[in-house]
């Protein structure tokens, strides 16, 4: 299986037939699989928990509600209690969500993975300096720039959008 993904992936790095040029596109081309794969994931992880998620919020907000209608009518040993209780639910809705936001990642981590492998020893020189960068530079600015490429384009993509949105709304922003 691994065999067949690196010759998959090898396969990004060979289409021009100038090394550079290459090396930039397949980076590039791996870059936006990552991204891809990682949006796939996020989209599924959230279809899995999204009724958890609405529970810990439904009870956050709830719990909130109790705490400042506690508040008003000056019990504040009630109003002590649903406030721990909210703070307790909203921050397990908070690392739910955060959770569900580092689930785009993973594909990175492998794609990295797989290209230490692979180009380890290969150093990309700056122009106008003596300085190189290795692959973990070139991949990160490119997966940055795959990233901003993808939130742009999208909106084409509309299961995508309306699970975001949806995990966006939950999160209040």
């Amino acid at each position: 299986m691994l065999e067949t993904l690196d010759v998959i992936l090898i396969s990004l790095y060979r289409i021009t037939g100038n090394p550079v040029a290459d090396y930039f596109i397949g980076t590039f081309l791996l870059a936006v699989l990552s991204v891809m794969v990682g949006q796939v994931t996020v989209a599924l992880v959230y279809r899995v928990n999204r009724r958890h998620l609405e529970k810990l919020d439904r009870r956050a907000v709830e719990l909130n509600r109790l705490s400042s209608k506690a508040l008003e009518i000056g019990d504040e040993k009630s109003y002590k209690a649903c406030n721990k209780e909210a703070n307790e639910s909203f921050g397990h809705s908070f690392f739910g969500k955060f959770g569900l936001s580092a689930a785009s990642f993973w594909p990175a981590f492998f794609a990295l993975a797989w290209m230490q492998e692979r180009f380890s020893d290969v150093g990309i020189p700056l122009p106008m300096t003596s300085l190189e960068v290795n692959y973990f530079v070139v991949f990160l600015v490119l997966y940055i720039g795959a990233r901003v490429l993808f939130s742009r384009v999208k909106k084409a993509l509309g299961h995508l959008k309306s699970t975001e949105q949806g995990v966006a709304e939950k999160a209040g922003g």
